[in-house]
Formats: structure tokens, sequence, C-alpha cells
């Protein structure tokens, strides 16, 4: 077998042009559990889960009494009788059943019609102006890179369980941490003392090519940590055989209930990590979308309000979105195509749960599409303010604006 050398281990583990940055960042992966007892008592934790594919926001929070929706999706529509009823003419989805719990006992809130200006179609570009939090013209930090930037920029205390960090947690002199929660997998005839050997620094190197074996060499440091930290998993989190295990070589994130087990054993070790991301895909139904939507929900909603019933009462407040929402009309296929302002839960300690912001019309729409009521800044303006304890413009180009009533402390 050929002597593989550290320019051929980069490029096989697919560390060479777009995703060359993804491997940068997370070159400062240290021992996250190292900073126990280094955080603060009273800090709260941030916890942001993204969905991917543009998740129908429509058919999550259900507009039942709405004549114009039923109208608008005579095959994909949910009645009255088969939603989990929020009152006025509103429900959850059936497959969130955990979620309409938790709104019963106002620990959820709904913010209805996030979205932003001049909104984008395609996922990655929408997917890059949330993460930046700069719908004019994304930039190359994310939101909550640019708060870990203002809060030293140690990487441990943002930290992401994907193959990949999120663009979202890279700042301009700094970036999170990535933590792959399922098997390190390497390329043929590589062994894990062959990887920590290409993290040396080779004379004459350029800078980006350095960074990005350090962050190989810091995953085998690792791996042995988070397997044991996997060790207290409740038995059963790994299930989902489909959903392939995230390698060093990116792929698919581990099933959200993983991800939020590894999330829960940090908070619960006193990790002074204050900002959390984990992901779930799957959401851009194009076509047959009911069923399927209703099953990536159930599979949304159940480890979800496992952790936020584990971590009541721990100061962890957990965010969700996706990139847009569906358009109103159904297509040909039983399906909703790409679509722009949808619905973000806000659930955890000190949130003031129920309905936020107004509901888009859906009938006064822009070319098919509902208009955003809410610029989602304004959330990420009260997370900044009320859960990581930072003035919002630092953080978001000026942005100073929030959501009243949204966090009760």
């Amino acid at each position: 077998m050929d002597t593989i050398t550290r320019r051929r281990f980069l490029v096989a583990s697919g560390v060479t042009g777009g995703l060359l940055t993804a491997g940068a960042a997370a070159y400062r992966l240290r021992d996250v559990l190292d900073t126990a007892g280094d955080r603060d008592p009273a800090a709260k934790t941030l916890v942001l889960v993204t969905l991917y594919g543009g998740n129908d926001g429509l058919n999550t929070v259900v507009p039942y009494a709405d004549p114009a929706y039923a109208a608008a999706r005579p095959d994909l529509a949910y009645g009255p009788e088969e939603v989990l009823d929020l009152g006025g003419g509103v429900g959850l989805n059936p497959g969130l059943a955990g979620l309409h719990r938790l709104f019963g006992q106002r620990r959820l809130a709904i913010v209805r019609g996030a979205g932003y200006p001049k909104p984008n179609r395609s996922h990655f570009q929408s997917m890059d102006i949330w993460q930046t939090a700069q719908p004019g013209r994304p930039g190359v930090t994310g939101w909550l890179g640019r708060w870990l930037d203002t809060a030293g920029g140690d990487p441990r205390l943002a930290v992401s369980f994907e193959p990949v960090l999120p663009p979202l947690l890279a700042g301009a002199i700094s970036a999170g941490a990535t933590v792959p929660g399922g098997e390190l997998a390497l390329p043929g005839g590589v062994s894990p003392e062959s990887v920590t050997a290409f993290g040396t620094a080779a004379p004459g190197e350029a800078p980006a090519q350095a960074r990005a074996a350090a962050c190989f060499a810091d995953l085998i440091r690792v791996r042995e940590l988070m397997s044991q930290v996997s060790e207290d998993t409740p038995e059963g989190a790994e299930s989902g055989d489909d959903e392939a295990p995230a390698t060093a070589t990116g792929g698919a994130a581990p099933p959200l209930d993983r991800q939020l087990a590894l999330v829960a054993r940090c908070i619960e070790a006193g990790a002074a990590t204050r900002v959390y991301s984990v992901s779930l895909g799957g959401f851009d139904l194009h076509a047959d979308g009911k069923a399927q939507q209703r099953a990536l929900l159930t599979r949304l909603d159940e480890p979800l309000t496992a952790f936020a019933d584990r971590m009541a009462g721990r100061g962890v407040v957990i965010a969700v979105y996706s990139e847009f929402g569906r358009r109103v009309r159904a297509n040909a296929s039983d399906g909703t195509d790409h679509g722009t302002a949808s619905d973000m839960f806000v659930l955890g300690d000190g949130v003031s749960g129920g309905l936020h912001g107004e509901p888009p019309s859906l009938t006064d729409l822009d070319d098919g599409d509902l208009k955003y009521t809410v610029d989602f800044r304004n959330v990420y303006a009260t997370l900044l303010s009320g859960v990581l304890d930072t003035e919002p413009a630092r953080v978001l180009d000026g942005w100073a604006g929030g959501l009243p009533g949204l966090l009760s402390t």
C-alpha cells in the first residue's frame, strides 16, 4: 500500500477548496470537559437547532381555521381534527406531541412569520443569511462566531456536534469547536498515530493547510473523550439507522437524540460552553410531503422535549429554525416548493410561552409566498441579550432590536 503523505491525507479527507475553512475553523478543538468548574453558575446556555432543507411552517404550525389554507393545499392540509390545538384556530402538526405539552405548560414560545427582507429561495444562500445574520450581503462570519470574538475566543465556549463546523460559529478572529458525535473514519492506510503526526507544523507550510491538519490531530484527542461521554448516553440514544454517522470526512450529522445527549452530558458536567449547535436534515420535501414531514417532526419532537425536560432548571434556552418555509400552494406532487417566512420555536428556562408575532396573511402574498412579519434578527437580539448577556448591536452589525416578551428574565 502506498504511503499516504500529509498532503494526500488532507485531500482524501476533503479538506481542500471550499471545505478548508470548515476544517481550519475546528483546529483548536480541546477537551470540552476540561472546563468543568470554570463556569459561572449564573450563566445561561443557548442550544441552537438547525432544521436543514426548509421546513414547511404552514404544516408545522397549522392555521387550520383559515379557509385559504385548505384551499391552497387540498390534499396536503391538515383538518382541525388532526392537529394538536393551540387555540385561536391554530394547531401543531400531530408529530409534535411533546412540544404541544410544553406549549400547554407555557414553556414553548412560537414566533410567527420569522424572515428577512428580500428573501432568498436558495438553500445555501438563505442558510448563509440565517447563520451570518446579514440579509443584505452575507459575510464570512457567523452571528455566534462574532459573539465568540467578543467573549474571548476560546473555542470551547461554542461547540457543535456536527461533522464540520457550521458557519454560524466562525468568527473573524476565532471559531467554535466541532466535536463529531460518531466514529472517526480515516482514509485507508492511515492510523490515529499518523493523524496525530500530521498535526505537527511543517516548515514553509501555508497557514491554512497547517490549521486544517491540526483539526484532525485534535479529533483524535477528542475521540476518546466523546466515547467516554457517550457511555452515559441513555439506552437507545444511538438509534436511527437511516442517519449516517459523522466522520472526519464530513457526511450526515449523527441522530439528533445522540447530539442532544452529548450536549446534556456537557451541561451536567459543568462545562464552560455557552453555545451548542445541533442539527436535523431532510426537510426539502418537494413530493409526498405530508407523511414524510410528520415523521421528521416526530424525530425532532421526541429528543427535543426529552432534552428540555432533562435540562429544566439549568438555565438552558433552545431555539429552533430553518432556512425558509415553503410556498403557500402545494405543488402537483403533493409537496411544497421553496418559500420564505416560517415559524421559530424557543423553549426552556425563562421563556414566555405562547404565540409571538403576527401570523402572515395567506392571501396577501409576495409572488405566492408569505410576507415576513418578524425579522429573525429580533429573535437573535433577544437571545444575545437575555441568554448570552451581550449587547446585540456589537454582534448584529448595529441591529439593536429585540422581540419584547419572548423571555421573561
